[in-house]
C-alpha cells in the first residue's frame, strides 16, 4: 500500500506549472504567419457596361449589336411601383368635365306650379325640382380634378423597370435602318411582318429618337396608319405604354437618346 506522502508527491506533479507573465506577453506580440497566397490584393472595379442585343435591318436578319446601358435594361423589377405609375397615368388621362345642371341652373318658368292649397297634393313651389321631367339633377356629376403626382425619380424607375421586365422576357427588338424608310404604309407593314410579328393583330410600340427631327418625320408617317402600331419619341415614353403593347421596337438611334435624355439629363 502507498503511504500518504508518496500520494502528496504524485499529486504534486500532476499539476501543470503556471505560465510567467513574460511568456503570455511574447504570445501576445508575436506577428501571425502570413502565407503569401492568402494575401489579397487590391484590383480595379471594372463598371459592366450592361448586355448586348441583336440589331435588325428592314429585312428582319442580323447584322450587328447593340450595348444595353444596365440602368436602364437591367433594372430592379419593382411590380408595386410600376403598378403606382400606370394608376397615375390613367388618371391623369380624364378629363374630369362631366356636369349635369342643378335647379339653380335650368332655365324656365319661376311660375308656383300649383296653388298652395286645396289640389290635395303635395305643395310646391318650382318647376325646376328634381323630381319634374325637365328640372336640375340632384347629386349629378361636376367637374372636378382626377389628376395624381409621381416624383420623376419614381417614374423613372418604373419606366426602366417596365423595359427591363421586356428586355428579360425577350419583347423588345432593336432596328436599323428605319429613318431611310418611304413615308408609305406599305413599306411600313413589310418590316413589322418581316420583324416577326404577327400581322393579323400587331401590338406593337416603336420607340424613335424623336419624330419631328433628323428625318424620322417619314417613319411617323409610314407608320402612323397601321393599326395596333403605337409611335412614340424617347421623350414621351411611358410605363403604361410600354406595358399596354406585347412588344417594343426600338430604332438603334433611340437606344444613345434614352441614355442621353434619362441617365446624362440632355434634351433630344
Amino acid at each position: 500500500m502507498p503511504s500518504k506522502k508518496s500520494k502528496i508527491i504524485n499529486s504534486k506533479s500532476q499539476i501543470k506549472k503556471p505560465i510567467s507573465k513574460k511568456a503570455v506577453v511574447k504570445k501576445a506580440v508575436a506577428k501571425p504567419v502570413i502565407k503569401k497566397s492568402s494575401v489579397i490584393t487590391k484590383s480595379k472595379v471594372v463598371k459592366s457596361s450592361g448586355s448586348t442585343a441583336n440589331v435588325y435591318n428592314m429585312e428582319g436578319k442580323v447584322v450587328s449589336k447593340v450595348n444595353l446601358p444596365k440602368e436602364v435594361f437591367s433594372a430592379k423589377i419593382n411590380n408595386s411601383l410600376m403598378a403606382q405609375a400606370v394608376r397615375v397615368y390613367l388618371a391623369n388621362q380624364r378629363m374630369g368635365t362631366a356636369s349635369t345642371k342643378n335647379r339653380g341652373e335650368i332655365t324656365g318658368t319661376t311660375k308656383k306650379v300649383w296653388k298652395q292649397k286645396g289640389t290635395g297634393r303635395a305643395r310646391h313651389g318650382s318647376r325646376k325640382a328634381p323630381i319634374f321631367v325637365g328640372g336640375g339633377a340632384a347629386f349629378g356629376p361636376r367637374p372636378r380634378d382626377y389628376s395624381l403626382k409621381i416624383p420623376k425619380k419614381m417614374k423613372r424607375a418604373a419606366l426602366f423597370s417596365a423595359l427591363s421586365y421586356k428586355q428579360n422576357n425577350g419583347e423588345i427588338k432593336f432596328i436599323t435602318g428605319l429613318e431611310k424608310i418611304s413615308p408609305k404604309t406599305k413599306f411600313m407593314a413589310k418590316v413589322v411582318k418581316k420583324l416577326g410579328f404577327d400581322s393579323k393583330k400587331i401590338n406593337v410600340l416603336l420607340v424613335m429618337p424623336d419624330k419631328a427631327k433628323n428625318g424620322f418625320e417619314n417613319v411617323y408617317r409610314a407608320g402612323k396608319n397601321i393599326e395596333g402600331l403605337k409611335i412614340v419619341g424617347v421623350n414621351s415614353m411611358n410605363t403604361y405604354e410600354v406595358l399596354d403593347n406585347k412588344s417594343v421596337l426600338f430604332m438603334k438611334d433611340a437606344v444613345l437618346a434614352v441614355e442621353k435624355y434619362f441617365l446624362k439629363g440632355e434634351i433630344v
